[in-house]
């Protein structure tokens, strides 16, 4: 075989990279297939386990290319059967994801991260206070599936069938690596997941969201709301002033005429700052341009916030308006708070 210079990440290369390096080395373009079914569809992260590799195939892999896996620090089990897996990274950061098993629906959903902390500063997400340390490569991303996939596997004998991108960062900010993983939970190389399957949460990136349109994705989009006022968003969360209500509900309306999907919103309810009527109506507006559903979660509590949830008679008053008016609403409980793996509390604290 030919030399190659320099140690590459492997798990960066696209199938057809890798066939080209591979071919220019003189292999069949068969073994080439081979090593990206065993990175992808089976996720096997050490080139000695690619069994139907020659060993001086195995030797060439392992001289020329590296692998920067994922590895498994912590597992957390809540009293409400939420799991919550940290995992350190190749550097040594750490990143969180959850599973969240509905076994009365058959549904198990894998919440993801697609950043190690976060840069944005939402007033009320523990995630937020860490600040960005790095963004996270669609193989770091898809490996917290391939990990994850496994812990399902063994305790319920099914496989995820739902991921969100709801868990540490904002997705939209990191545009190419976290549309990399999407495409590769979407192959046939990989879980060939549907579209449907996959929902991504965002702070609310005006220009990114139509972005994700014209790229051709049509994954399940939410848009962090928890407020439907500029004065009072800007408040608990700062990425508002650069993309304001207008700018957002311009955005969304863009995404469902091109892709025909719902739009939700997630709304987080604090007590007697944005559950009152007059919210629930200005919700109601912001209802008004394209079908929504509205996902209301009650507050988790943040290790040094002093915001309170809202009482369950004020959310369930909040939640009649919005149905009265014909909006589809859900009041949702959270999941693994004991944990601290439920919404805005994923800040690698055990």
């Amino acid at each position: 075989m030919k030399s190659v210079k320099g140690v590459q990440d492997i798990l960066s290369l696209s199938q057809e990279e890798l066939g080209k390096q591979l071919l220019e080395q003189g292999w069949k373009k068969f073994k080439s297939t081979q090593v990206y079914d065993w990175l992808w569809k089976h996720g096997v992260r050490n080139f000695d386990n690619m069994s139907n590799l020659s060993l001086e195939h195995r030797e060439f892999l392992k001289q020329h290319y590296s692998i920067n896996p994922i590895s498994q620090d912590v597992i957390q089990h809540s009293v409400d059967g939420t799991k919550k897996m940290r995992f350190t990274l190749h550097d040594g950061h750490k990143i969180e994801s959850v599973l969240i098993p509905a076994e009365e629906d058959n549904r198990y959903t894998l919440c993801v991260s697609s950043q190690a902390g976060c840069s944005l500063t939402c007033s009320f997400c523990a995630t937020g206070r860490m600040g960005l340390l790095r963004q996270l490569t669609a193989s770091e991303i898809f490996d917290q599936y391939i990990e994850v996939n496994k812990l399902c596997l063994q305790s319920y004998e099914k496989p995820i069938s739902n991921i969100v991108y709801m868990g540490m960062g904002e997705p939209l900010l990191n545009y190419k690596n976290v549309t990399q993983s999407i495409t590769k939970l979407l192959s046939n190389t990989g879980p060939n997941l549907s579209q449907r399957r996959i929902t991504l949460s965002t702070a609310g990136i005006a220009k990114m969201i139509k972005k994700l349109a014209d790229d051709g994705f049509k994954v399940n989009l939410a848009l962090s709301l928890h407020a439907a006022d500029d004065q009072k968003r800007n408040e608990i969360m700062p990425i508002n002033q650069h993309n304001n209500l207008h700018a957002l509900m311009e955005a969304l309306k863009y995404y469902y005429k091109a892709t025909g999907q719902r739009i939700s919103y997630e709304y987080i309810a604090f007590e007697h700052f944005n559950d009152g009527d007059q919210d629930a109506k200005n919700l109601i507006r912001l209802c008004s341009h394209f079908p929504v559903l509205v996902n209301i979660i009650e507050y988790n509590p943040v290790r040094g916030l002093d915001y309170v949830k809202s009482s369950d008679d004020r959310i369930n008053r909040f939640a009649k308006l919005l149905l009265k008016s014909g909006v589809m609403t859900t009041v949702r409980k959270s999941r693994g708070k004991d944990i601290d793996a439920a919404c805005g509390q994923l800040a690698n604290e055990s």
